[in-house]
């Protein structure tokens, strides 16, 4: 998994951090008890997804990477490759 760069990039942080906070927002107001707060936790934890959609939208995400396009080009028949 770690050759893929998966959730290695700025906007994966990004987000994943929002949400975390989001959380543990919500994690508190619920200790406290503060239905509000807890609404307001939630609702920033689901902004951590939008923010991260967003920043990968604007180059901040895992860039394109054309490795599939080699792997499928074939060579003629016959040439003794």
């Amino acid at each position: 998994m770690s050759g893929s760069a998966h959730g290695h990039t700025t906007a994966a942080w990004t987000g994943v951090g929002v949400s975390f906070i989001g959380f543990i927002l919500a994690a508190v107001a619920m200790v406290m008890p503060s239905p509000v707060l807890v609404g307001v936790g939630l609702v920033i934890a689901a902004l951590g997804a939008v923010v991260g959609k967003v920043m990968s939208m604007a180059g901040f995400g895992k860039k394109p990477d054309d490795h599939h396009v080699v792997a499928t080009k074939k060579a003629p028949i016959g040439s003794g490759v």
